[in-house]
């Protein structure tokens, strides 16, 4: 005789994202930008790895310090919204800085297809946050697309205007294509704390 066994359980949303059209105002943005002139730059890398076929582009990290503070709440915030609403991951820690990038066109700056789970402390990446910074109307191409796991041409490519945020599971995979005018720059995170459970 067949037995079925059934571990008690909630469902939730796993291959969805969650979006704020109007994360951050235009006055913020420019708080936003203020605070970039006093953090360095260096150039992109993959979890410590240099790869142009992979990644080109460049960062700064974000300190949590007073400056940034209302960054880091406003950010865990929507991030508590989302996983509530779809998700309900076990989420424990914001220990990662947030993570400043810029594409130039001129570098074909780019993304490929990637996860954002990994070695070390990427292991424990459960929501990825994505806040875009620059308008629509100052690059071209740089186009955030995550997909669910089927085709790419079926992936949903997240909304472009300044101040919109975009959250979805790290699992997930996701690009961003290439800019072809311009500069695209936008914050990126990653919360979670522990391995899946």
């Amino acid at each position: 005789m067949y037995t079925s066994y059934n571990f008690n359980k909630r469902e939730n949303e796993p291959l969805l994202h969650y979006s704020f059209e109007r994360g951050f105002t235009k006055d913020e943005l420019k708080i936003i930008e203020k605070g970039l002139d006093q953090v360095e730059i260096q150039k992109a890398t993959t979890l410590g790895k240099q790869s142009d076929s992979i990644r080109i582009s460049r960062v700064k990290w974000i300190p949590q310090d007073d400056y940034w503070s209302w960054m880091y709440s406003r950010l865990e915030n929507m991030i508590e919204e989302a996983n509530d609403q779809l998700w309900q991951f076990e989420l424990i820690s914001m220990p990662e800085q947030i993570q400043f990038t810029e594409y130039h066109a001129d570098e074909k700056g780019h993304y490929n297809w990637h996860q954002d789970l990994g070695p070390g402390i990427a292991s424990g990446r459960k929501v990825s946050v994505t806040v875009q910074l620059s308008s629509s109307e100052e690059y071209e191409g740089g186009e955030l697309q995550i997909t669910q796991g089927g085709p790419h041409d079926l992936a949903f490519t997240a909304p472009k205007s300044a101040g919109s945020v975009t959250i979805f599971p790290s699992y997930m995979m996701h690009r961003v294509t290439p800019v072809t005018k311009g500069i695209r720059k936008s914050f990126v995170l990653w919360v979670g704390g522990i391995p899946f459970k």
